[in-house]
């Protein structure tokens, strides 16, 4: 299949409806043949609800069993399913790996559910049922009980065989899982090493032990990190007993930290991670707002503090000079500290990796860098001042001013994400509105307070 470039998106999608208007399924098949399904689901979200039906349709059940899953995830697709008689819906089920399957199912209402898979087989019916049941940003939300594995008493020779059996029903494996009679999980072993190995060899010398594994209750992030830590192509998940109940494939943990990277994007940024990316106007009014009302109370903060002060500035107008200067940088310095302690978490998965060390760095990097700039800074009030006939001890008051806001910025930036981790919360929340409204307290408390003594 050949991908089709950016510029010729909307002319294919002019011919696609054009397609569907005539009713010439066969031209249509062959230009859809030519596409990825991820290039045919764009086309069928930017089409109408009544095209998109008409080409979902027209498509072989395996091409749109595939388009609907690389699909966003959201009403769409989930509106189209409910549109599908419901023995069509469960032929395009059919066709899918039963995580892709429960996803889609997962979508819809209960009563809808109930009708498409009751046009299923009962053991596939049963394992999306099972699936169903996980929380859909865990492992067993991801996971696909599709796997191959072997029991650990049988040789090389008799593996391959099963392998050979059961790599018919499942989509890309690498790894052969090796079980006892009871599907507790013993280890693994390379696909490779078997079907080089001497088929007489017993399974039990091959078997390899599990460098990782989950539960199907551990957050998807953590699976995530876990694989792309271990550099692995699956990773199994066990029950608390050690039984093997899926795996969960790299290809979906793309998809996982995609998911993740998004929310914690929107997360910093002060955007609800409830706010769809492609929804309406009205939506995004709906999920930022709570957040700048938040902002203005937080903000008013650092207002009331220059109310309280609103004397010394009347009597020192080169305060109200400086002042932004000091919040700005503050707050600057804070978003640093604050980005690069949340990717550090974000990227860490160890047990071992000692994560409080990163508020050390930060206030031993504010120290540094708030006294270099502190001095700048504070060299060019102190010439303001005296060039103006001012006290040139305001260039004191700024130092010390600047220095302590930077290193607050740090230490909070690092401290408040790495504090919100520990405590099992999403560190991103830990965003800029909480943080530049910290640091404008702190600096306007700092430089009218130093004035207040030092003036």
């Amino acid at each position: 299949m050949t991908t089709s470039g950016t510029n010729e998106f909307p002319d294919l999608q002019q011919r696609m409806a054009a397609l569907i208007g005539e009713g010439d399924v066969p031209t249509l098949e062959a230009v859809l043949e030519e596409l990825h399904p991820s290039d045919i689901a764009d086309v069928v979200e930017s089409l109408s609800d009544e095209l998109r039906l008409a080409l979902v349709r027209a498509l072989p059940a395996d091409l749109a069993s595939e388009t609907l899953a690389e699909m966003e995830e959201g009403e769409a697709r989930a509106e189209l399913l409910t549109a599908l008689a419901p023995a069509e819906s469960a032929e395009l089920l059919h066709e899918l790996q039963d995580d892709d399957a429960a996803d889609l199912v997962g979508e819809l209402a209960p009563e809808a559910q109930d009708r498409i898979l009751a046009e299923l087989p009962t053991d596939e019916a049963g394992d999306i049922r099972e699936l169903l049941q996980y929380d859909e940003d865990t492992a067993g939300g991801i996971m696909t009980t599709a796997l191959v594995s072997v029991l650990g008493h049988v040789t090389a020779g008799e593996a391959i065989e099963a392998v050979r059996v059961k790599g018919r029903e499942v989509e890309d494996f690498y790894t052969v899982f090796v079980v006892d009679e009871n599907t507790k999980l013993l280890g693994t072993v390379p696909l490779d090493d078997l079907i080089l190995s001497d088929t007489g060899h017993r399974i039990s010398d091959l078997v390899q032990p599990t460098v990782a594994s989950v539960f199907p209750d551990s957050d998807q992030e953590l699976v995530g990190h876990m694989i792309a830590r271990y550099n692995l192509a699956s990773i199994p998940v066990v029950s608390v007993d050690g039984i093997l109940l899926g795996r969960v494939t790299f290809d979906d943990v793309i998809d996982v930290i995609e998911a993740e990277t998004t929310e914690d994007l929107l997360l910093f940024s002060g955007v609800s991670e409830a706010e769809e990316l492609r929804g309406s106007s009205l939506e995004a009014v709906r999920t930022r707002l709570p957040w700048l009302l938040l902002n203005t109370m937080t903000a008013s903060l650092a207002a009331c503090v220059v109310w309280w002060f609103r004397s010394e500035i009347a009597e020192a107008t080169l305060l109200a000079v400086v002042m932004p200067v000091v919040a700005g940088l503050g707050g600057n310095a804070g978003q640093q500290a604050l980005a690069v302690t949340v990717r550090r978490l974000a990227t860490s998965a160890g047990p071992l990796e000692a994560r409080g060390r990163v508020v050390g760095k930060e206030i031993l990097v504010g120290l540094f860098n708030g006294g270099a700039i502190g001095v700048l800074v504070a060299g060019a009030a102190a010439m303001l001042a005296v060039a103006m006939g001012a006290d040139p001890r305001l260039g004191v008051v700024v130092l010390l001013a600047m220095w302590g806001n930077i290193v607050m910025a740090g230490f909070a930036g690092s401290f408040i994400p790495t504090f919100l981790d520990r405590m099992g919360q999403d560190p991103a929340v830990a965003s800029t509105v909480f943080l530049t409204a910290l640091t404008d307290l702190t600096g306007f408390l700092l430089l009218l307070g130093l004035a207040t003594v030092i003036l």
